[in-house]
């Protein structure tokens, strides 16, 4: 049963991970930075909870509003680039992030006179909130699934009000966009500030499941898994990140663990054939337009487009 559970918290974060890029693909926009995020919320959850001595609910909004903060101050200057050179902009912001862990230090006396904190290439470890607090298992995993079901509750919201409108107009065809009216920057940096905030709460919900982090936790791998989850999934569905999740994490990850380093061969191959067969991702069937509510995948209705074809 622990394995279970403990694989349920993994999913878990992992579609906070992908619901984070979502937010940004949705702009068209390709970024490698979510695992910066996601390393910023952990460090700065841990550093309130365990050196503060902050409840987690309030070190969980306050790590996501850090998170937010600078993944809108990345988003300003990814503006400038497009396409490739963003992948490498953000990547190398990524790897800054990661390296910038590696070499901090910063070590207060805890309550037992221990010092916790971080330290540099040892990691951060600790973070010592739920077992202190007798948080049982499956208690975590009802915290992580509770917060993915919040998150998605708001990004369904917000994909069908003026801000999903804008994010997808702006995905489609900037220009275009740009031309009625549709101010490109407050699309792209709303997309990077709200997907910092996700992932600065996955991040903090793994900091304390796991009690200790490091900065080989959040290499180019982690960034990767967040895009290729909504990309897989398809981005007309929240759905379909929460499919390519389940499948990633429990079945390629977990249920072909006896293939050892070949499943990365069989994530590249998986990721390229979708990309050649189902370009617009796993949820493209009739059940996949009756989970978006009847929307077909370019925004509009199906009967809007069943009325166009008759016309």
């Amino acid at each position: 049963m622990d394995f279970y559970l403990g694989l349920a918290q993994v999913i878990g974060v992992h579609t906070l991970l992908g619901l984070s890029a979502w937010c940004v693909l949705q702009t068209g926009q390709v970024s490698l930075a979510q695992g910066g995020f996601f390393a910023v919320g952990a460090y700065a959850a841990g550093m309130l909870t365990s050196m503060a001595g902050w409840p987690l609910w309030l070190a969980l909004p306050a790590a996501a509003f850090i998170a937010a903060v600078v993944a809108i101050a990345v988003g300003f200057p990814a503006l400038r680039v497009k396409g490739l050179m963003l992948v490498v902009a953000t990547t190398a912001f990524a790897e800054i992030v990661r390296l910038f862990f590696f070499n901090l230090t910063w070590r207060v006396p805890g309550p037992e006179g221990t010092p916790i904190g971080p330290d540099g290439s040892l990691g951060f470890g600790g973070i010592r909130y739920f077992p202190s607090n007798g948080w049982t298992s499956t208690e975590i995993v009802l915290l992580i699934w509770g917060l993915v079901l919040m998150v998605m509750a708001v990004l369904a919201w917000l994909d069908r009000s003026r801000v999903g409108t804008l994010w997808r107009a702006v995905g489609e065809d900037e220009v275009a966009a740009q031309s009625v009216g549709v101010n490109l920057t407050a699309a792209k940096v709303s997309a990077f500030g709200i997907g910092g905030a996700i992932a600065g709460v996955a991040g903090s919900v793994f900091a304390h499941y796991t009690t200790h982090i490091e900065h080989s936790n959040f290499t180019i791998l982690l960034a990767t898994f967040a895009i290729a989850y909504p990309i897989l999934g398809g981005l007309s569905s929240l759905f379909g990140t929460v499919l390519a999740v389940v499948f990633i994490q429990g079945i390629l990850i977990e249920g072909l663990r006896f293939l050892g380093d070949w499943r990365s061969l069989l994530f590249g191959a998986l990721i390229l054939l979708m990309m050649l067969v189902r370009p617009s991702g796993m949820i493209t069937s009739p059940l996949g337009r009756l989970l978006r509510g009847g929307r077909a995948p370019d925004g509009q209705s199906d009967a809007g487009n069943k009325e166009k074809a008759h016309a």
